[in-house]
């Protein structure tokens, strides 16, 4: 019976080959994404993990820039009508309290005609994990200020220079995931001291996973890729050298010139975002940052700008696409179930603080002295087709004692449902 198995394993790799190779979750070979693998066997024996949604499985040829033809388009002025039916949306799933939002919707699904909608959209506010968009940029500026002409320099590094945890990590709360290939068997766990992967692998760690951990040692090799250029990767002893006989204050310099760099060649306004300081607590005492902010319109055009080619140069901005389609479990608002048919790309961040109250109980996503979450999202629904749906939706908000992960998730519905209506399309 084990023989039967295994040879009904083998003919389904064999049937499944051609269309694994077509799936975004293939790339494990092109980028040493290990546990690409591991969600790919799971789409072909359910035991390996969970099903992946319809629309997570477009080709990796599909996951690709739709705007490039489009790169003098900027963010519109505002539609009056469209503003008020997202601000009304606003004001009944929050009960009335529609000015906790910032929000920012850009409409291109007739790509003649791009529809604009905003409220609040200039407000300042925490970027929690949105922020790690920052430490995006700037990795993918430092390889292009590297190589500039060459993509496949670029490749190469992103693939073959080892990054291993090290005290930078300390503490985050994230797991990541793993495949074991001689196991066959996917695990999620935090990082520890050691652990070593590639640096395409920790960037995706940071994004997919939204390890604090991963994005720290990520910031640390943004640094050394800034510093040294060609010289990356440089190995252990040479880069605690660095970091121990560095002066803390050129270390600050040095992470806030790397940001800097990234948000300038991909034409963000650093005034309206910024990601200032490391997200782990071991990194902000070694290396000193600034605060952090963004607008939800700065944040719209840095979405516009990815998918010009205009983050960074076409290449950077394709593979920041690619780390952003949603291939783990969807949450918050990507979460809606209205969305199981669409291609996501997302980010989002989260915040929550309690105070003692009589009667309230803290929970995560439901604080009530702070209760913040961002979400930046691009839909194209149904995944792959390309005359459907295509917009674009930034949002923040501070709704207290609310669970703020479900209001997210009902909006992500609602205004998709929105969408649909504007172009008479049936859910």
């Amino acid at each position: 019976m084990k023989t039967i198995g295994g040879l009904v394993f083998l003919l389904a790799l064999l049937i499944w080959r051609p269309f694994a190779f077509a799936y975004p979750i293939d790339g494990a070979a092109l980028t040493g994404i290990e546990r690409l693998e591991g969600y790919r066997q799971a789409q072909i024996n359910k035991n390996y993990g969970r099903l992946l949604p319809r629309g997570a499985r477009l080709t990796t040829a599909e996951v690709d820039l739709r705007l490039t033809s489009r790169t003098a388009l900027d963010v519109p002025t505002a539609d009056a009508d469209f503003s008020r039916e997202v601000v009304a949306l606003l004001q009944e799933l929050s009960q009335g309290q529609a000015d906790d939002f910032g929000l920012a919707v850009l409409d291109l699904s007739d790509s003649a005609h791009p529809v604009y909608a905003e409220h609040r959209a200039d407000v300042r506010f925490n970027p929690g994990s949105v922020g790690k968009l920052g430490v995006a940029m700037g990795v993918f500026q430092a390889l292009a200020s590297a190589w500039p002409d060459d993509v496949e320099a670029r490749r190469r590094v992103l693939r073959e220079a080892q990054v291993v945890a090290d005290a930078f990590i300390y503490h985050d709360h994230h797991k990541v995931p793993f495949w074991d290939p001689q196991a066959q068997r996917l695990s999620s766990r935090k990082l520890h001291e050691g652990d070593t992967a590639n640096l395409w692998t920790y960037l995706d760690w940071m994004l997919s996973a939204s390890s604090n951990a991963a994005a720290s040692m990520t910031m640390k090799h943004m640094m050394l890729l800034s510093q040294f250029g060609r010289e990356y990767p440089l190995g252990g002893d040479r880069e605690q050298d660095f970091f121990s006989r560095t002066p803390r204050s050129e270390l600050s310099r040095l992470l806030a010139r790397a940001f800097r760099d990234g948000l300038d060649a991909s034409s963000v306004d650093s005034n309206r975002f910024r990601q200032g300081s490391f997200f782990s607590a071991t990194g902000k005492r070694l290396v000193p940052g600034q605060n952090s902010y963004a607008t939800p319109r700065e944040l719209m055009r840095f979405l516009l700008h990815l998918e010009q080619g205009k983050v960074v140069d076409d290449f950077s901005s394709r593979e920041i696409k690619r780390l952003l389609y949603m291939t783990q479990r969807r949450i918050r608002y990507a979460s809606s179930p209205a969305l199981d048919d669409a291609a996501v790309y997302f980010k989002s961040g989260s915040y929550y603080r309690c105070k003692s109250e009589e009667g309230f109980k803290c929970r995560k996503y439901r604080g009530n002295a702070v209760n913040l979450l961002n979400s930046v999202a691009i839909i194209e629904s149904p995944a792959g087709k390309a005359d459907g749906l295509f917009y674009m939706v930034v949002m923040t908000s501070n709704v207290l004692k609310k669970n703020a992960a479900l209001l997210h998730q009902d909006i992500g519905t609602r205004l998709h449902r929105l969408i649909e209506r504007r172009h008479a399309v049936r859910p």
